[in-house]
C-alpha cells in the first residue's frame, strides 16, 4: 500500500521532511503524519521501545480499535504490540500452561502454530472439532462434549482457541455464533483467545467480522466478564506487510496483577520493533476522506480486496468441479481447504508406503506442477478425512493456468486409481 511505504520512508529517513521538493513527492497529509510519529517517536525508528511499545502508537492503534468496534473503549495500558500475532501466543501459552495436565480447547483443523506452541510449553492440545458439513461451524454443545472428555481424563482446561476468519477453513462465524461461544467460556470458566488476523479479509456478502472484543462488550449477563485476549497482525488483510513484523494483543477483564506478569514476559523480548509498530498503528487509522491520500489508498485496497473474492470463488468452483473434491465457500481469510475423496486403493497404497493418501497426493501434485499446497494432515483433520489447504494468493493473471494444471493433475492422479 503505497500510503504505509510512504509514511515508512520518513520515519527511516526524517530529512526527506526539510527536503525543499518534499512537497511534489508526499501528499501533505503523509508528510504531517510522518512528522507526528517521528515528534513522538523517542529515540526515533532505530531505537528501542518499551516493552509494551511506543505509548503514542499504542494510543493510535486504541483509536483504531474503538473505531472498529463502534465506540467501545480501548484502554492503550490493555494492549501489547507484538512482532506479528506469534509471540502474543507464546506468551499466553507460557502463562497459562503449568503442566501437562492443563488443556488448550483448540479447533481442529487449526493453523499449526497452536498445536506447537502447546507442545512447546509443555500443555495439552484438547482438540474441538469443527463441522464440515455445516460450513466449518462451532458448537457449543461439542465443545461441552469435549471438555467433558478431558476433565474425565484429569485435564484442567484453561482456553478456547478460536480462529475467525478461519485459518486453514475460511469460515466467518455469525454474531450469534460468537454469544454461544462466549457464554460456553462463562459457563467453563474459561480465558477466549480470539484468533482474528484476517479481520479485514471477509468475501461473503452476507458475512461481516464482529470483533470478540465488541461481542463481549455488549454481552449481558456472566458472558460479559468472560476474560478476552484479542489477536491481531499486518501480515494479512489487504496490506499483507508480513515480513515487517508487527501485530498487537489486546486483553479484556484480565485482572492487574495477571497484565503485570504478562509485561514481565514482554520485558523479556525488551521491544517489539517499531517499524512493525508504526506499520501497525496506520492500518488501524487508514485514510479518511478528505484527505489527499484518500483516493490512491481507497483504489488500492478495493482492488486487492475485489482481486481475493474472485480468486477466492475461482479456487471453489474449480475443486467443486473435479470428481471426488468438495470444497466450502471461502467466506474470508486466504485458503481453501477441500476435501479429497480418495479410492481405497490409493490409501492402501500411500499407507503400504508409510504415508498418508493426502501427503501423497500433495507432493506428487508439487512434483509434477510446481503447485504448492498442505496436506490436512498438516492441520489435524477428523479421522477417516482428507483434505489439503491451498491459498488464493497467487497473482490473478497466474490462477487461471494454476486451475487448470491442478485439474488435470487431479484427473490423472485419480485416474491411475
Amino acid at each position: 500500500m503505497t500510503f504505509y511505504r510512504q509514511v515508512l520512508s520518513i520515519i527511516d529517513y526524517p530529512d526527506l521532511l526539510t527536503n525543499p521538493n518534499a512537497s511534489s513527492i508526499y501528499p501533505l497529509d503523509v508528510l504531517s503524519l510522518a512528522k507526528k510519529f517521528i515528534d513522538n517517536i523517542p529515540g526515533g525508528s532505530g531505537a528501542y521501545s518499551e516493552s509494551k511499545g511506543v505509548p503514542f502508537l499504542r494510543q493510535m492503534v486504541a483509536k483504531g480499535i474503538e473505531a472498529r468496534d463502534g465506540g467501545h473503549p480501548c484502554d492503550p495500558d490493555s494492549l501489547w504490540m507484538t512482532d506479528g500475532a506469534s509471540p502474543a501466543v507464546h506468551y499466553l501459552m507460557k502463562m497459562l500452561l503449568r503442566s501437562e495436565k492443563d488443556a488448550i480447547l483448540t479447533p481442529i483443523p487449526q493453523y499449526p502454530l497452536y498445536s506447537a506452541t502447546i507442545k512447546l510449553y509443555g500443555g495439552t492440545l484438547l482438540p474441538y472439532y469443527l463441522s464440515e458439513e455445516k460450513g466449518w461451524a462451532t458448537s457449543a454443545t461439542h465443545l461441552k462434549e469435549q471438555v467433558q472428555k478431558g476433565r474425565a481424563q484429569g485435564l484442567h482446561i484453561r482456553a478456547l482457541v478460536v480462529i475467525n476468519p478461519g485459518n486453514p477453513t475460511g469460515q466467518v462465524l455469525t454474531r450469534e455464533n460468537q454469544e454461544e461461544l462466549l457464554q460456553f467460556c462463562a459457563d467453563e470458566g474459561l480465558i477466549l483467545i480470539a484468533d482474528e488476523v484476517y479481520q479485514t479479509n471477509i468475501y461473503a456478502q452476507d458475512k461481516k467480522f464482529y470483533s470478540f472484543k465488541k461481542v463481549v462488550r455488549e454481552a449481558s449477563g456472566t458472558a460479559a466478564n468472560v476474560a478476552v485476549v484479542s489477536l491481531n497482525s499486518i501480515s494479512k488483510g489487504f496490506f499483507g506487510e508480513c515480513g515487517r513484523r508487527g501485530g498487537y494483543m489486546e486483553v479484556v477483564n484480565f485482572p492487574d496483577d495477571v497484565k503485570q506478569q504478562m509485561y514481565k514476559l514482554a520485558s523479556i523480548n525488551l521491544c517489539p520493533n517499531v517499524n512493525g509498530q508504526v506499520c501497525c498503528a496506520l492500518t488501524l487509522n487508514p485514510p479518511q476522506p478528505g484527505d489527499p491520500s484518500y483516493q490512491l489508498f481507497t483504489e488500492e485496497k478495493d482492488a486487492i480486496l475485489a482481486s481475493l473474492k474472485r480468486r477466492a470463488l475461482l479456487v471453489v468452483d474449480t475443486f467443486n468441479s473435479l470428481d471426488g473434491v468438495t470444497c466450502n465457500p471461502v467466506e474470508g481469510a486466504l485458503y481453501a481447504f477441500p476435501r479429497l475423496t480418495f479410492p481405497q486403493k490409493a490409501i492402501d497404497e500411500a499407507h503400504a508406503r508409510g504415508k498418508e493418501p493426502d501427503f501423497e497426493y500433495c507432493m506428487e501434485l508439487l512434483d509434477r506442477t510446481g503447485i504448492v499446497t498442505v496436506p490436512g494432515s498438516g492441520f489435524w483433520q477428523e479421522e477417516g478425512t482428507y483434505h489439503l489447504r491451498t491459498t488464493i494468493l497467487p497473482p490473478e493473471e497466474d490462477m487461471q493456468k494454476v486451475s487448470k494444471l491442478f485439474s488435470i493433475f487431479h484427473k490423472e492422479y485419480m485416474g491411475k486409481f
